[in-house]
């Protein structure tokens, strides 16, 4: 069978088991990924597989079961252990299938071109493009040692039919290359990386440019220093900003708010970001790094603000979550194979500002640029931050020297409503934001 027929025949087994509600979630994942290290291939490696998800509904009673055995004799299995198993579950007076679909336009997955060629990359291919990045990185003076360099192809593809419906599918492809460099001798050695990711491999920058960006990122570390202690401003630089965008919206899952362990629990329609900002939640960017035509419970996607002029609009919601809070799902459902959805968002874009990152440093005069953050220690409650970084100290609004082993920690309620925006999102994150000046965070050294 092909996965639609083969998900629906699920569907029909199970309801025929004793099921009130169905669904089965079928990926098929292939992959590609070759590693190169001292000008010489070190790892390949080739991955196919395809898994269905099986989730059953009996008199509120929920239970998934998953496998890759697609067998006539396995599919019999599979089923009878869904029945049984959510037969034995407790009850939760929440879950079931979503109330209602939109029709299904197959031409929306169209529109989205997430979808390159049926024919991934070869590993000869993929070795010659890491090779490549390899050698940019060696080419910048500092650079003695390239840990690895690499370079991916893979698609997988997505089909989803319920008990209530639905029945759609959808593709993606991607294609990447990266590379982790050394610059320096003996303690004195400092590490950075670049890595660049599309859905079609003709948009990729060349290898020549993530070499050099992450050498001259490595080299840029050398020789850091302890800077003073205090409060004082910090960049957060476009490669780690979207982690406190991150924070934002794991404040607004459902999950959380309804769990009451949300530092935004309380703050419908208040401003939780400055007024000129919009954060908004785009499922529906052609060939984006997170792009899908409906969600996991079948929910057709569309664009909608999560914040908007920094007013926090809507949580983030699948059906069960909603059902909670007495509300109705926004389409966020995600799920696996071996589990119920839960909520979670796409691609997610936070506006940008009017001045560059370099106005920015210029502006701030004396304070912190984070480009690298370790560990964390971010309270889900309340919201208190801490968490270790790296990066560089500014005096006079010029870079003066690098740092690293420091702490910054502050009050993600409190800082999040002051921050200013640079220009520099990167689009082809899943959540892109630009860099972000926050003001007041302590620093220890």
């Amino acid at each position: 069978m092909d996965d639609l027929a083969l998900a629906s025949d699920l569907v029909d087994r199970a309801r025929k088991a004793g099921a009130d509600e169905a669904d089965v979630l079928l990926v098929r994942d292939a992959s590609v990924s070759v590693g190169v290290s001292g000008g010489a291939l070190e790892e390949v490696e080739r991955a196919e597989a395809r898994e269905a998800g099986l989730r059953v509904i009996i008199d509120k009673q929920q239970a998934c079961v998953s496998s890759s055995s697609l067998s006539p004799a396995a599919i019999e299995t599979m089923v009878a252990r869904a029945v049984e198993m959510a037969r034995a579950a407790p009850q939760d007076p929440y879950c079931g299938l979503a109330d209602s679909h939109d029709a299904f336009e197959a031409s929306a997955v169209t529109a989205l071109d997430l979808l390159d060629s049926d024919d991934l990359m070869d590993a000869a291919e993929l070795e010659a493009r890491a090779l490549d990045v390899e050698a940019a990185a060696l080419d910048v003076n500092g650079i003695n040692q390239v840990e690895q360099a690499h370079a991916s192809a893979g698609r997988i593809d997505v089909t989803l039919v319920t008990s209530s419906g639905f029945a759609g599918g959808y593709g993606r492809t991607n294609t990447g290359m990266g590379v982790s460099c050394i610059a320096g001798e003996g303690l004195g050695r400092e590490r950075d990386y670049a890595g660049e990711y599309r859905r079609h491999a003709a948009e990729l920058p060349g290898a020549d440019w993530v070499g050099t960006r992450a050498a001259h990122r490595a080299v840029a570390r050398l020789s850091p220093r302890k800077p003073p202690s205090g409060t004082c401003p910090v960049l957060f630089d476009e490669r780690v900003s979207s982690s406190l965008i991150s924070h934002v919206l794991g404040a607004v899952s459902g999950s959380a708010v309804a769990r009451g362990s949300s530092w935004l629990r309380d703050a419908m329609d208040t401003a939780v970001l400055p007024a000129e900002f919009d954060l908004v939640e785009d499922p529906l960017v052609v060939r984006g790094p997170a792009s899908r035509p409906f969600d996991a419970e079948g929910i057709a996607a569309r664009s909608r603000p999560i914040v908007e002029d920094g007013v926090l609009k809507r949580w983030v919601l699948d059906s069960a979550t909603a059902r909670k809070l007495d509300l109705t799902t926004t389409g966020n459902a995600r799920r696996g194979t071996s589990n119920p959805p839960s909520p979670g968002v796409s691609n997610v874009r936070l506006g940008q500002g009017a001045r560059s990152r370099d106005d920015l440093i210029r502006d701030m005069g004396t304070g912190l640029i984070v480009n690298s953050l370790i560990g964390s220690s971010v309270n889900p409650t309340t919201g208190a931050y801490s968490r270790g970084a790296s990066g560089f100290w500014v005096e006079n609004g010029k870079i003066a020297y690098p740092v690293n082993e420091i702490t910054i920690a502050g009050s993600l309620p409190e800082f999040m409503r002051t921050i200013v925006a640079a220009n520099d999102a990167d689009p082809h994150r899943s959540v892109s934001a630009p860099s972000l000046l926050v003001e007041g965070l302590t620093i220890g050294a």
